[in-house]
């Protein structure tokens, strides 16, 4: 579908580009305001601590002398791969609890409404801990993954090792994935919900008086325009699982922030390891947020004249 935008009047078009291209002197002051509150506690630091910074130290943990990758970076490639796994099921997830929720069935509708407050009223940390210890050691060792992988041959556990990590830690390391899938999904059905909803009611009418099915009106018109809608909250919640994937270092998943605990363990360099750990995430992040915010332009570019 087509939609048409308003344009700004002229000086409305001026008076935005003059705000949004020069700074005042209230902006000035604020950065001004920030650099030096990080520049006392980072003095406070160093005079409380009796040392000096020791920033060196931690190029090892990055790359290794071999050009290996070192702990940090390990763990922040095992993020990577739990972030991708459990947005995928949290993605499949809510997608199905989202339309669930908005189905004409009062069965479906009541299984996707459980799920979703079953899941959202729930502490992570708990859900965590329930999953682990039924999954990782009722229904996993039924399944078998992990020891299948251990005679498999050369090339499959290469392939195992780059989409999983540490072979030996398949069990614990698909049931985190679940385990934040299963969390993450419930948040992805309210944005499905959300974006279903967003779209005019209007359109749900003219593809009925067209002869479209329920699913074809869902598939060919409704949810075309409720993803454009759904892009940016979509984006946030996959930043939000980047972030709750440091929940999983308590079953001992090998991820960034267990990295940095046992790096500042051993090195006891806290403010210089968890400083790195905290710009690690932020890259991250960051570049997740610029690549949305670059999708949801592409898609305004598009579908907008």
């Amino acid at each position: 579908m087509i939609q048409v935008t308003r344009q700004a009047p002229e000086n409305e078009r001026h008076t935005g580009r003059r705000h949004g291209g020069t700074l005042s002197m209230l902006d000035y002051a604020l950065l001004a305001l920030v650099a030096g509150c990080v520049g006392y506690v980072a003095w406070r630091v160093h005079v409380q601590g009796g040392r000096g910074w020791e920033w060196g130290v931690l190029g090892q943990y990055l790359l290794r002398a071999d050009g290996r990758p070192g702990l940090l970076l390990q763990g922040l490639f095992t993020t990577v791969r739990l972030t991708c796994w459990s947005a995928l099921v949290a993605i499949f997830l809510g997608a199905w609890a989202g339309l669930a929720r908005t189905s004409p069935s009062l069965y479906l509708r009541l299984v996707g409404g459980t799920y979703v407050e079953f899941c959202r009223n729930l502490p992570p940390l708990v859900l965590v801990f329930l999953c682990y210890f039924f999954l990782a050691d009722q229904i996993a060792p039924t399944i078998g993954l992990q020891d299948a992988l251990r005679t498999a041959p050369d090339e499959v556990r290469a392939v195992a090792g780059f989409l999983f990590g540490r072979l030996d830690q398949v069990d614990a390391f698909v049931t985190a994935a679940l385990t934040l899938g299963l969390y993450e999904g419930a948040y992805v059905a309210e944005i499905v919900r959300g974006g279903i909803g967003s779209v005019d009611a209007g359109q749900w009418e003219a593809g009925r008086a067209q002869g479209f099915s329920r699913f074809g009106l869902m598939a060919w018109i409704i949810m075309p325009q409720a993803v454009r809608n759904m892009i940016p909250p979509l984006a946030g919640q996959i930043i939000s699982t980047i972030k709750d994937s440091a929940i999983v270092s308590v079953i001992s998943i090998q991820e960034l922030t267990f990295q940095g605990m046992q790096l500042m363990a051993t090195t006891y360099l806290t403010m210089e390891v968890w400083t790195c750990v905290a710009l690690l995430y932020f890259a991250l992040t960051f570049t997740c947020s610029m690549g949305a915010a670059r999708l949801e332009h592409r898609l305004r570019r598009r579908y907008t004249v």
